[in-house]
């Protein structure tokens, strides 16, 4: 319990951030809290975030305020079907003056990264982005250079409007940690939205709050939060349930072509330590589990032509499962 207490210790020292940076955001953004904690959970993570929604729902909005929240470097690139991947990563520039080529950087060289309307642009334009995501490197004619730390991709998507679009292959989106549902605001929230955001000059002031220093550093304290060998278990019990649903007594087999990879257990045990460490607790409950998986799984899980049939969607299957499996 020693070692416990001192690991709780640790994380509501290092946590003290958290409502100073939300604070800041909310300066801002109305509500959004579910997405504003799942931005923080893939900072604290080292995972990349995908955000779906339709336009208007504050999403490029929310990545830029928590950027600027940041003292880190930030680009937003909006993806257009005539992006290269030269725009993004960089290229070789040929210098007239001395018969070299020289290197120009692209805007991918950045802490954080804001691809708006990730599916506007072509397959090749989103392999680049998505092995720079992997490999945190990028190569320019025969050289390859490190990406700055932290690096973390925001990117969003609209679900509406499929026309001049390319939707990301399922391989691809597996490389994001987290794909976020953008929902509509209340009642309330619209109003307090109304009222901070109808008039012509809407700029407000955000004042960077956190350094990548102190990012880097609650990571690591993150890495150490406790988590339970029941916890493991658990964890293990709902990823293998999506490839095989029989052996967990449910009735899902039909409904699921692919069930989700190995990299769903890693982002899954570090999503929830990192939701606890939002908590400021220094161990994860089954509860942080639970809260992760649905963001974790929901395009992990390869729903089959009966599901669709039947109009069920890996949210409802991913729900279902939550639901049966015991939990710890």
């Amino acid at each position: 319990m020693a070692g416990i207490e001192l690991i709780n210790q640790k994380v509501r020292e290092q946590a003290a951030f958290v409502p100073v940076l939300k604070n800041e955001i909310g300066k801002v953004i109305v509500g959004q809290e579910y997405l504003v904690d799942r931005l923080i959970i893939g900072m604290l993570s080292n995972g990349h975030v995908l955000l779906e929604g339709v336009p208007g729902l504050a999403k490029t909005l929310t990545i830029n305020t928590l950027a600027r929240a940041l003292d880190t470097s930030f680009q937003r690139i909006q993806f257009t079907p005539d992006l290269l991947p030269a725009d993004l990563v960089g290229t070789l520039i040929y210098n007239q003056k001395d018969g070299a080529f020289v290197i120009k950087k692209g805007p991918v060289f950045a802490n954080v990264i804001l691809a708006d309307e990730i599916n506007r642009a072509p397959a090749k334009v989103q392999s680049a982005l998505l092995e720079a995501m992997q490999e945190r490197q990028v190569t320019i004619g025969d050289e390859t250079f490190k990406l700055p730390s932290p690096f973390l991709v925001m990117a969003t998507e609209n679900p509406i409007e499929q026309e001049g679009t390319y939707p990301l292959p399922e391989a691809q989106v597996d490389r994001f940690m987290l794909k976020l549902k953008v929902g509509y605001p209340t009642l309330e929230e619209e109003r307090r939205i109304l009222d901070r955001m109808a008039h012509t000059t809407t700029e407000i002031p955000v004042h960077a709050v956190l350094h990548p220093d102190e990012i880097l550093k609650a990571r690591a304290v993150v890495d150490e939060i406790y988590l339970d060998e029941k916890i493991k278990d658990y964890i293990l019990s709902i990823v293998f349930a999506t490839r095989e649903p029989a052996k967990y007594n449910l009735d899902l087999a039909d409904y699921i072509a692919y069930g989700a990879s190995p990299r769903a257990t890693i982002h899954l045990a570090m999503g929830a330590r990192a939701h606890a460490f939002l908590q400021g607790r220094g161990y994860v409950t089954p509860q942080d589990v639970k809260s992760i998986a649905p963001d974790v799984l929901r395009h992990r899980v390869i729903v089959s032509y009966e599901a669709e049939a039947e109009e069920l969607d890996s949210e409802q299957i991913v729900g279902k499962i939550l639901s049966e499996i015991p939990v710890p």
